[in-house]
């Protein structure tokens, strides 16, 4: 039996933890500029964090350089995201609100897989560190898991996602030769959108501070708002198209994005096969929801069209932001929405759920085994962005989207024995494992939260916020006999 090298990995480990004591520097300076006490809580959670990180780089480093092979990967995509969860979860426990661990938990994995489901149910009256700290933790997530995506799970061959791999491979197709001018082009686009969108909010009227957590939270497409009422606080309709613009723009791939943008393949990002795919579908569902709007409950156009268009991407990109209470819309709405928990947006962006690339492979194996009954003696084979996909592709695809299904089952399942009632426990689940945020039913719909739910259901949920985020293949190989075989 071989091992996977723990030195490297718990070194890794270290180095992240550094990285969160000194992101939580931030809040508490923020609370300690407007003599707020709680800021406390985040030196102190800082110190810990911090003094475990150091302790650990000390500990496991080594003379030769790391080394991060396959088995190396899996064990620290998964490791990294539930011990920075448990850390991250030290501020809410400190605080004022004094959560328990659980629920402490529950937040900041909500947070870090950029779900948006809160425990919190009076957030104005948070300080502004702990609101800070909601929004650092999406921001942080949703650029790591860009990272995650781009460079690391082609490599994993998980749910597909070696075709970018293949892509990759070829010259050409590289954004840069390195792979960390990669990660910086990235980082640079969504650093500079985040900003973007904090100046654009606050022109539109929304205060300084508030434009900086939400602009964080809205190109991470995590949905923590500073308000109960999410974005519908505001009733502002310049707010809310400006909150479903970005949303949108944070559901694109931000390697195609990058490559764009500092190599001016503007036409490759309009080529690309899974963004006129996205496009396409949530134009479709904002068209007709809108007309359901004006034609069975009455409403005027615009009216209509803004909070089509702010809900049906909110919940397709798994951002989860509200602007009113659609439950209230009817079933036909209510139906779409259900559906857009497990659509999401495109791989390579911050968004969770099955995502649209796999639907893509999936549309077009479908197509092609329609061809062969057709065309029986013709060698057919199904394409992405004109070029042929793989057997391994596609088995890759139908099997994550199989597991993805069985797991929403299996947990929606266990979440129910709680007692909990069948839409609560199967929208928690569903929402959990898109990482989207707000649920369906009187509990967890829209206007309500999380903070009732038995402290069971509460564990299930933040399982499934992290086997979703982590496209579930990546946590459930470690449970395999084979892979710690040599």
């Amino acid at each position: 039996m071989s091992w996977p090298d723990h030195r490297s990995v718990f070194y890794a480990l270290g180095t992240f933890l550094s990285g969160l004591a000194a992101l939580m520097l931030l809040p508490a300076l923020a609370d300690f500029v407007v003599a707020d006490s709680n800021w406390t809580a985040f030196l102190a959670s800082a110190t810990v964090t911090g003094g475990v990180g150091g302790a650990t780089i000390l500990a496991f480093r080594t003379s030769h350089k790391p080394v991060i092979g396959r088995r190396e990967g899996f064990l620290l995509i998964t490791l990294s995201w539930v011990v920075s969860c448990v850390f991250a979860a030290l501020p809410f426990m400190l605080s004022r609100e004094q959560l328990a661990f659980a629920d402490a938990f529950f937040e900041s994995t909500s947070g870090l897989t950029t779900t948006g489901s809160t425990i919190i149910a009076d957030l104005e009256a948070e300080s502004h560190g702990v609101l800070l700290w909601r929004a650092l933790l999406h921001w942080v997530g949703g650029v790591g898991i860009i990272v995650i995506a781009v460079m690391l799970l082609p490599y994993l061959r998980v749910g597909g996602m070696q075709l970018f791999r293949a892509e990759s491979s070829d010259q050409s197709d590289k954004i840069r030769a390195r792979v960390s001018e990669m990660t910086w082009e990235i980082f640079s686009i969504y650093a500079v959108l985040t900003v973007l969108c904090a100046i654009v909010l606050t022109v539109v009227g929304m205060p300084l501070f508030d434009s900086v957590c939400h602009a964080m939270s809205i190109i991470a497409t995590g949905g923590f708002a500073n308000k109960d009422a999410s974005i519908g606080f505001y009733q502002s309709a310049p707010i809310e198209w400006v909150t479903t613009l970005f949303t949108l723009i944070g559901g694109m791939a931000f390697a195609l994005m990058a490559r764009a943008v500092w190599h001016g393949d503007w036409r490759g990002l309009a080529r690309d096969t899974q963004t006129r795919w996205y496009f396409g579908y949530i134009i479709l569902c904002v068209v007709l929801v809108t007309l359901w709007q004006v034609a069975v409950n009455d409403r005027a156009f615009e009216p209509a069209l803004r909070s089509s268009a702010f809900t049906v991407i909110s919940l397709g990109t798994t951002a989860g932001f509200v602007s009113e209470d659609y439950s209230q819309w009817g079933p036909f709405p209510e139906a779409m929405f259900i559906v857009l928990l497990f659509v999401g947006g495109c791989t390579g962006s911050t968004t969770g759920a099955i995502k649209v690339f796999r639907f893509c492979i999936l549309g077009s194996f479908a197509k092609w085994q329609l061809r062969s009954l057709v065309h029986q003696h013709r060698v057919l084979l199904p394409t992405y962005n004109g070029v042929p996909v793989s057997d391994d592709v596609v088995r890759s695809v139908i099997g994550f989207i199989v597991l993805y299904l069985f797991t929403f089952a299996v947990l929606g399942t266990a979440v129910a024995a709680f007692n909990v009632d069948m839409t609560t426990a199967f929208s928690g689940v569903a929402q959990a494992l898109g990482n989207v945020g707000p649920g369906f039913g009187t509990v967890i719909g829209p206007a309500g939260n999380f903070s009732t739910l038995p402290e069971g259901a509460k564990w299930i949920l933040s399982l499934a916020m992290l086997l979703g985020r982590l496209e579930l293949l990546a946590v459930l190989v470690l449970f395999t006999p084979t892979f710690w075989r040599g």
